[in-house]
């Protein structure tokens, strides 16, 4: 019986170590992270974030979840808007969104295949996505040229260089026995957009994959308003109800 608590104690205490350990992991990255501040209630910036997705992103990564009918539906767009500027495989309207990379391209490439972002935003969160998107820098040592502050020895470069243009580490001082850390990232080449603007494209591209992994929150947001008036208006009935029950019985 001893033994059997013993254990039970030892398998408890290591349960919960792990869950400390990945609670402390998530806490220090959390604090590692810029607020995103994407909107879904923005259609305007949905919008432009699934031009910018499909422009920069759909090369090589898929959202098989989505459909191009579905995103035209959500977004307030028409068919002939989606399939002429936002399909760029030939897929029909509704078709799920694919990549034309080629698993033999996608390997010579990258070594592997880029994963499908469909979920993307559920599992990592938005404000994870922002940070990441804005946190490329030049890194000669890497074998596709860029590394990633939050993300250290990604396999893929910055997809949005052309836009934000070129950052560059500063490295702090090596500590003893350990290899110098990033200390800031300093944009030494502009971009098309300044540092405002790429914010924003960044925030816009945000919020589209966070629709993208739940594309029925948009609709559960617009019944919202609608069930909180029906409930305000139960509740008033319900009062009236009530005034008009306890007068008979007074």
């Amino acid at each position: 019986m001893t033994k059997t608590i013993s254990r039970l104690a030892a398998v408890a205490t290591l349960a919960f170590g792990l869950f400390a350990a990945g609670h402390a992991l998530a806490a220090e990255e959390e604090g590692n992270l810029q607020q995103s501040g994407a909107r879904l209630d923005d259609q305007a910036s949905l919008q432009r974030g699934a031009k910018l997705y499909m422009n920069y992103c759909s090369g090589c990564h898929s959202l098989k979840y989505l459909r191009y009918s579905r995103m035209a539906e959500d977004l307030g767009l028409t068919e002939d808007e989606v399939m002429t500027n936002l399909n760029f495989t030939g897929a029909k309207f509704g078709e799920q969104i694919q990549t034309s990379m080629t698993p033999e391209h996608a390997t010579t490439a990258f070594g592997k295949m880029p994963p499908d972002l469909s979920l993307i935003a559920r599992v990592r969160g938005s404000d994870w996505i922002y940070t990441y998107l804005k946190s490329f820098y030049l890194d000669e040592s890497r074998p596709v040229g860029w590394n990633n502050t939050l993300f250290p020895n990604a396999s893929m470069p910055n997809p949005l260089w052309e836009l934000q243009g070129l950052q560059h580490a500063v490295m702090g001082k090596a500590e003893a026995g350990g290899d110098a850390q990033v200390e800031r990232l300093e944009l030494r080449t502009p971009g098309t957009q300044d540092a405002e603007a790429f914010n924003q494209s960044v925030r816009d591209i945000t919020a589209f994959l966070e629709y993208a992994g739940e594309p029925a929150s948009l609709k559960r947001q617009g019944m919202g308003v609608w069930v909180v008036l029906f409930l305000a208006a139960f509740t008033l009935l319900a009062y009236m109800l009530k005034l008009e029950y306890w007068r008979d019985v007074d």
